[in-house]
């Protein structure tokens, strides 16, 4: 008998660790429904493009393939997914008309789109949150998505398009699918949304974030580690001090993403962010009193609406006295259907200035950061294959990246390394003791016994 040969699909993901997280439940959904995922675009009957909206010139590599795959693979079903499906539905439909659209929100139906011969647009409604896939695990990592959208309107956001509605998902569903990833050998889980110190504002009485950790906390044991993803500067200064509390705990990463876009109040102002510098640097201190050794990482946008030399010069300062262990730097992009694209604009040459005297100042400070552990020991989490063929990553406890050359065996044990050098991004060293982790269990067989 002639067994029916399984139609395959290829995913090529733009974006963020959202994109990231859809693009997995998509491959969740159509793996465990008899489609069979390939590396290969030219073998693929299914294409999907998930796609990002956040800047200029992603856009325009995301229209370039599109066009590629039009031209070279016309043959295949061709479904684009993601932000910019759901931001800017007419400009795909100009670049690829046949294709069909599937929104952030509707990427659980996607059996519904790839078992329909024709065009399909889902870009309505809101996300279900009653089902979370487990997550795909990439070495000893795996990612969970626990909300999606904001409560804010930043002026420079096309996001807020996409991702419209502050949609949280239950306690319940994220510990069923934590506990699993932990069973399944999961040491590094990340927790991640749109701004994930809103979580819980969408239920009825209230949950919030600190809560969440609370409870995934107590109810989960074992040998595993979490990273808290990005929190805007408004919601997390609700929620910090209880959060703090948990991050004793050696299971939580002692590390902080929380973006502070402009080191100027007026530019805030024009912004929308709904705090001041003031009210920054008081979270900043709270956290480096208690954590002073923790990650601070930040985001800054250079050449808004409204940044004139004095607000950036501001903006410096702010990096100077902060000293950030991680700035992720763009320069303003314009984006259509935002207020900001409405503004008088900051001329591109002074942009792109100001982002490389910036990034000088944020390079330096970092490499002085990270120069100081070199010649330490320290106890790492080897979570997965690195950048260079025959390395891999490990993170400090606060987070810190650390390129170790060393074999895949070495994924997911806790070993000992001396820090051998520094670059303003990471670390480099050697492992010192690779049985560190059966030291650390005998120590404390000991300690138990006693």
């Amino acid at each position: 008998m002639r067994v029916k040969r399984l139609k395959k699909y290829y995913i090529e993901t733009f974006g963020c660790a959202l994109s990231e997280f859809d693009s997995s439940t998509m491959d969740s959904i159509l793996s465990q429904n008899n489609f069979e995922k390939t590396s290969e675009i030219s073998e693929a009957d299914i294409i999907i493009v998930n796609t990002c909206a956040v800047r200029l010139d992603t856009e325009a590599k995301i229209l370039k393939r599109l066009k590629e795959i039009k031209k070279n693979y016309g043959n295949s079903k061709l479904i684009v997914s993601g932000c910019l499906a759901k931001a800017r539905p007419s400009l795909i439909n100009r670049v690829v008309q046949n294709a069909s659209l599937i929104s952030p929100q509707n990427v659980t139906r996607i059996l519904e789109v790839v078992n329909n011969k024709d065009k399909i647009v889902l870009i309505d409604g809101e996300r279900n949150t009653d089902f979370i896939p487990t997550p795909p695990i990439e070495d000893s990592i795996a990612t969970i998505m626990i909300e999606e959208g904001c409560v804010d309107n930043c002026s420079f956001c096309i996001t807020k398009l996409a991702r419209k509605t502050l949609r949280s998902y239950k306690p319940r569903i994220i510990i069923e699918v934590f506990e699993k990833l932990v069973k399944n050998g999961v040491k590094e889980i990340r927790l991640t949304g749109q701004d994930i110190a809103a979580y819980g504002l969408d239920f009825n009485p209230k949950f919030r974030l600190d809560d969440l950790i609370n409870t995934i906390l107590d109810k989960i044991k074992g040998d595993y580690r979490i990273r808290i993803g990005m929190m805007t500067p408004d919601k997390s200064i609700e929620i910090i001090d209880n959060l703090l509390s948990y991050y004793n705990d050696e299971r939580i990463f002692k590390f902080f993403h929380i973006p502070v876009q402009s080191g100027d109040d007026e530019v805030l102002k024009i912004m929308n962010r709904n705090y001041t510098i003031d009210d920054y640097k008081q979270l900043h201190n709270k956290i480096k009193s208690k954590y002073p050794d923790s990650l601070f990482a930040t985001d800054i946008i250079v050449g808004h609406p409204g940044e004139d030399e004095e607000a950036f010069q501001n903006t410096v300062k702010l990096v100077k006295d902060l000293r950030f262990e991680r700035v992720y730097l763009a320069q303003y992009s314009i984006r259509p259907r935002t207020k900001a694209a409405y503004m008088e604009q900051v001329p591109e040459p002074i942009k792109k200035e100001r982002s490389l005297i910036l990034n000088e100042v944020i390079k330096q400070i970092d490499l002085d950061i990270y120069k100081k552990y070199v010649g330490n020991e320290y106890e790492a989490l080897v979570t997965s294959h690195g950048f260079k063929k025959n390395y891999v990553m490990a993170r400090l406890n606060n987070y810190f990246p650390i390129a170790i050359k060393g074999d895949s065996d070495l994924i997911g044990k806790r070993v000992k390394v001396k820090i051998s050098n520094a670059t303003y991004f990471d670390l480099r060293g050697e492992v010192i003791d690779r049985n560190y982790e059966k030291s650390l269990l005998e120590i404390h067989t000991i300690s138990d016994g006693n």
